[in-house]
């Protein structure tokens, strides 16, 4: 039986939902952008002009997927050109982790403020955090951080001391700000009036919410969606206020103002628990037992079948796997060379970490001892680095892929189209340049193995330096390439300055390292 491994979810919300080519793109960001993330759900309303998606996963993996998710929309979705009936305050508007399976609350607020870390110094976005995330007890509600919407908060964000983000600037641009946090299951439900008065949904909105007096753990507001009132919820503890007890809240509100309920939907997913509760309170059994239902009773019989676990399992490679080489070698342009040319350099670093942890514990190499630790701790992250790199270069191609589908039929949407290529171009330059630092990062510490690590590793500290340098010269062919495509060109000379200066320091790398290797053999 396979060794259960803790698994969050996150749900996060996109500011679009018109532009599949663009939904696209963020999905496509999400599913490559960490190991062992699966997308299980995606959600997209026009009227809302919103995309929900569900994604489960082991943390780390989640936390990368949901950063490349953010850097796409970021480039791709302009604010300043978004309308919809749902409120919003950025591209990415909204990102909750949720604890699945062996991973507590307190962990996913850590993974949630990591990532608030990562988007606002790296992509420089204003980040909020809420929910068990918050730092400050105003903003745990979502509705205080986005009052008054991105609109409200270009103008209040640089100027008044409540609207200091967490992380980055205290500016706005298109694509706004992220609020991100953790919080338990979410059900977000939506119930269909037989009118097209939106007053009306909005009253029994406000009557059902809790805020307004309505029932603990709903939070709600009316729309007009396709012609029809909507009493969109989001209900935050089903096990407290079950999914039943809301619809007849809503049904018997409705009745007041002669309107009855013609429908309802999911947005997202729904725990089966819920299910089984609204079930259970219509059906009127109120003796159900767990095993009674059938799924259930099947999958305890075949967990108490199973085999013991064996010894924990080691860790599976994370980056050049067979699957990696299928898809390399498929007819598709993502994976690349560039993601090729950024686990080249991973697998230097990790001849690196080889050689590093041979040398360690030996006499004889007792001197070498807290160098080779610092240098395991520096090849360990640079090998993290790089094959987080090898996704971040596929999603930034499918995000310049996306950018060139956008619309162009009016001069406002040329701009726009304009403007998001040269973003992503710029992200597509940037994400092979950081493998070049690394890649020459990575060549330094193979020319320390080579001079002082346990001589009988000797040749796979050459080989590190080989892979340190092929990855360097392959993500060098694609700054160049991408370089050449930016529009301020003050940046792209300054790139490739750098990188001439990379690729001058790596040759003389490489060049003592092949005297080490003629040396100490």
């Amino acid at each position: 039986m396979p060794i259960a491994r803790p698994l969050v979810e996150c749900v996060p919300n996109f500011s679009e939902a018109r532009r599949p080519a663009v939904v696209e793109a963020i999905v496509t960001a999400l599913e490559t952008g960490g190991e062992s993330v699966r997308v299980l759900n995606v959600s997209s309303d026009d009227d809302h002009n919103r995309t929900v998606v569900t994604l489960v996963g082991p943390p780390e993996g989640v936390l990368s997927a949901m950063f490349a998710g953010i850097a796409t929309a970021a480039q791709l979705i302009n604010l300043d050109q978004h309308q919809g009936e749902h409120p919003r305050l950025g591209a990415t508007d909204v990102v909750p982790f949720v604890p699945l399976r062996d991973v507590t609350l307190e962990a996913c607020v850590a993974l949630a403020r990591r990532l608030g870390e990562r988007v606002g110094r790296e992509l420089g976005l204003p980040v909020y955090l809420y929910e068990a995330a918050a730092t400050r007890p105003e903003r745990q509600n979502l509705e205080n951080i986005r009052r008054g919407q991105y609109e409200k908060l270009k103008v209040e964000i640089a100027a008044d001391p409540k609207r200091e983000p967490d992380y980055g600037p205290r500016r706005v641009g298109p694509a706004g700000a992220v609020v991100i946090g953790a919080r338990a299951f979410l059900v977000a439900y939506n119930v269909y009036l037989n009118t097209a008065d939106v007053k009306i949904a909005e009253k029994v909105a406000r009557a059902v919410r809790h805020s307004s007096g309505g029932l603990r753990y709903v939070k709600a507001m009316g729309l007009l969606v396709e012609g029809q009132a909507q009493v969109s919820m989001n209900l935050t503890d089903f096990t407290q206020t079950p999914v039943a007890r809301v619809v007849e809240f809503v049904r018997r509100e409705a009745a007041r103002y002669g309107a009855a309920v013609t429908r309802s939907e999911l947005v997202g997913m729904i725990p089966q628990a819920a299910l089984v509760d609204a079930a259970q309170w219509y059906l009127q059994l109120d003796n159900l037992e767990h095993d009674q239902v059938l799924e259930n009773r099947l999958l305890a019989d075949e967990t108490e079948d199973a085999e013991p676990a064996g010894p924990a399992e080691a860790p599976a490679a994370s980056g050049l796997t067979p699957d990696f080489l299928d898809a390399l070698a498929a007819g598709t342009a993502a994976p690349g060379g560039g993601a090729a040319a950024a686990l080249t350099a991973a697998m230097a670093a990790a001849l690196v970490c080889m050689v590093a942890r041979l040398t360690l514990g030996k006499k004889k190499y007792a001197a070498v001892e807290g160098q080779m630790h610092s240098v395991l701790d520096r090849a360990e992250g640079l090998r993290a680095a790089l094959t987080q790199a090898a996704r971040d270069d596929s999603a930034a191609f499918v995000g310049v892929m996306a950018a060139m589908q956008l619309p162009k039929s009016t001069p406002e949407e040329e701009a726009a189209r304009a403007d998001a290529i040269d973003q992503a171009y710029l992200h597509a330059t940037a994400v092979p340049l950081k493998v070049a630092r690394d890649a020459v990062a990575t060549l330094n510490l193979s020319t320390v193995v080579a001079e002082v690590g346990n001589r009988n590793a000797l040749s796979d500290a050459g080989v590190s330096g080989v892979l340190a340098q092929a990855g360097l010269r392959g993500a060098a062919m694609n700054v160049r390439a991408n370089a050449g495509e930016l529009k301020d060109r003050a940046v792209a000379e300054a790139w490739l300055m750098e990188l001439s200066g990379l690729e001058a320091r790596a040759s003389d790398a490489l060049a003592a390292i092949d005297g080490l290797l003629r040396d100490r053999a």
